[in-house]
């Protein structure tokens, strides 16, 4: 019988059964539908990356300013001669302390003490004139011009003595303040000239802890605020910024600071390297781990924290301060979610599943 159907009429009753199949076939079935939706809302769930946040509260903390520095002497002096002459004398010992008008060198006298004597004899005679001028002039045997030459003469005379008396001082080379006597530069014997040295001294108290602050932070700065050294050897000091530079050094691009610290007993020496902290007043900061740090695109150093709809978002910040429990940084704002697993493989705006930070 279907040898006798009509070829166009086959195709059409072939076309019919495979649909009456297939709709046999989704009845059979269509209970399983769901079966391709859970597995594909599996696969999508898979996909999402996971990562490992802390929540991070916001701070108020003091911001220190942190530096490596070196102490330095308030004022070091090179102390020089005033007149010529054979150093005779030097009483002060090198490394000493030593008070204002100490002598440090003394020179030999030679003929400065005659001078003086000459010029007080002298003083003494036109003292004598001017008093026998005056009584004459007032019995009319002098005139007044006649005694005001003398007079002239009298301060002529008043003139040398004090000359003669600074000369004969300046053998003396004395300490200008209190301090160390820190080198010692001519010895007995020695001849010095008008402005050669006798030594060099150094004022110790108050001591000057100085350092080099980054322009990133030099605005933050004032004088007055408070700050403390750690030395080297482990002894701490307190003290103020007395100074801050308004120029920066044009190679370093750095401005000097200077904080003088109370040194009564000299016991702290010039040169010694010192941890400083500077005050720099207080902020809101938040406490993230070292590690949690990265750079974005534009070469930013910041962090990656995960944002309410659990999408990734990249904060630039500021690091204030390390410390042994993780970096305190500016630049978040209010309660943070910050990534510290998985921050490096995640890019801003991507969704994500977060855990909890072990």
């Amino acid at each position: 019988m279907l040898g006798r159907l009509k070829p166009q009429y086959l195709f059409i009753l072939i076309v019919v059964g495979l649909l009456a199949l297939y709709f046999i076939i989704g009845s059979l079935f269509g209970g399983r539908k769901t079966a391709p939706n859970a597995a594909e809302a599996k696969t999508t769930a898979a996909a999402e990356t996971t990562v490992q946040a802390r929540l991070t509260p916001e701070t108020v903390r003091q911001v220190d300013v942190v530096l490596r520095g070196r102490t330095e002497a308030a004022r070091s002096v090179v102390v020089r001669s005033e007149t010529a002459g054979v150093v005779a004398e030097t009483p002060a010992r090198e490394g000493t302390f030593v008070r204002r008008g100490q002598v440090l060198c003394r020179l030999a006298v030679d003929a400065r003490q005659a001078s003086l004597d000459q010029a007080r004899a002298m003083l003494r005679s036109r003292q004598l004139q001017r008093q026998a001028a005056q009584q004459l002039a007032e019995k009319g045997y002098r005139s007044q011009t006649q005694v005001l030459e003398t007079q002239a003469a009298l301060d002529a005379a008043q003139a040398q003595v004090r000359q003669a008396e600074i000369a004969l001082a300046q053998v003396n080379i004395r300490a200008p303040f209190d301090g160390v006597f820190d080198r010692r530069d001519a010895e007995i014997g020695a001849y010095l000239a008008p402005g050669q040295a006798c030594g060099t001294m150094i004022e110790l108290n108050p001591l000057l802890v100085v350092g080099d602050v980054p322009e990133t932070d030099a605005a933050r700065l004032r004088v007055g605020a408070p700050a403390n050294a750690k030395l080297v050897a482990g002894q701490t000091m307190t003290g103020r910024v007395r100074y801050v530079a308004q120029d920066a050094d044009p190679q370093t691009r750095t401005y000097h600071i200077e904080v003088a610290v109370p040194n009564p007993a000299n016991a702290i020496r010039s040169g010694l390297s010192a941890e400083l902290r500077i005050g720099a007043g207080a902020g809101a900061a938040h406490r993230v781990p070292v590690s949690a740090l990265v750079l974005d695109a534009a070469g930013r150093q910041g962090v990656r924290h995960v944002l309410p709809d659990n999408r990734v978002a990249f904060a630039p910040v500021t690091v204030l301060e390390e410390t042994d429990e993780g970096l305190w940084v500016s630049g978040l704002s209010g309660t943070v979610r910050v990534i510290t697993v998985g921050q490096s493989f995640v890019a801003d705006g991507q969704k994500v599943r977060v855990a909890d930070a072990r």
